[in-house]
């Protein structure tokens, strides 16, 4: 079994697919023969029935639905890559069912709330420095917190207020960014040659002078919420969440915000389109009703 899914992982690589996405492909199919190996029952024997078991152990797990169907998604892809080598006749996926996700809103900061939590770093310390400045760029360009840690010092651009970012496939985007984010990031620059002791490219770095990860961005993130007393669930997404609904709200169009998320899909920026309109009509209904 782990050299079919060795054989696959493999496969997957040489699409370029990112490693976050390949670390959850395996970590999914990784589960599912786990759970098989426990059943003894073999890969090519696997029916619709034992998919419809697996899920059920998922669901006594307490996984999220959003999670069950990525854990589908991963083994019906698998099982079409294993057709495809020959190595089954049959695919026991492909007539399973996916359920729907129901979409949550993304939780959202208003303006004060953002205010808040960007001026809540002590510039008086080069942790804060920095953390303003991360923060800042953030909110200024709506880029997912890997991308953020992987800009480099060649990736930005002052002079010009842009920065370039790599999404998923390496693909590039360019960002621009306004004077408040263009500030932060040249004080930050005038003291991350005392936090670049080992000469890396990453325009961040942590305290230990090495690649800020994603839990450590995290961890300061919630950090800063609690300071400026954002009483909200805060993730890592919620100031790109929040810059897409503030540019749509300001008269931003979708196709623009697209882009600059980097969404290849219209529907998956739909939704702050969403919670635009419905702030809007909110808005509109406490300065026209008389009991408002």
């Amino acid at each position: 079994m782990d050299e079919f899914l060795l054989r696959y992982i493999n496969y997957l690589k040489s699409k370029n697919m990112s490693k976050n996405t390949l670390d959850a492909y395996k970590r999914d199919i990784d589960r599912f023969l786990k759970f098989l190996l426990f059943r003894n029952e073999d890969l090519k024997d696997v029916d619709e029935i034992s998919i419809m078991a697996f899920v059920q152990e998922l669901h006594k797990s307490k996984k999220a639905n959003s999670s069950i169907v990525r854990n589908i998604v991963a083994i019906r892809n698998f099982y079409k890559f294993l057709k495809k080598q020959g190595i089954i006749n049959e695919d026991p996926v492909i007539n399973y069912e996916i359920p729907k996700i129901e979409r949550n809103m993304p939780q959202i900061l208003t303006l004060e709330e953002v205010n808040k939590l960007l001026n809540s770093p002590d510039l008086t310390t080069e942790k804060g420095v920095r953390d303003k400045a991360m923060l800042e760029v953030m909110y200024a360009t709506g880029v997912k917190v890997t991308e953020l840690l992987n800009i480099t010092t060649f990736d930005v651009n002052l002079k010009l207020s842009y920065i370039k970012c790599r999404g998923s496939k390496n693909k590039e985007r360019i960002i621009p960014i306004g004077s408040y984010a263009v500030d932060c990031i040249n004080n930050y620059l005038k003291i991350r040659g005392l936090l670049n002791i080992y000469n890396l490219e990453y325009l961040f770095l942590n305290l230990q002078s090495t690649k800020m990860t994603r839990q450590g961005f995290w961890k300061i993130i919630k950090q800063y919420a609690k300071i400026a007393g954002v009483n909200k669930e805060i993730t890592s997404y919620t100031l790109r969440h929040s810059f897409a609904v503030h540019l749509l709200q300001n008269g931003a169009d979708i196709k623009s915000v697209q882009e600059l998320l980097g969404h290849k899909d219209m529907a998956a920026t739909q939704i702050y389109s969403s919670i635009s309109r419905k702030s809007k009509i909110a808005e509109v209904y406490k300065k026209a009703h008389p009991r408002a």
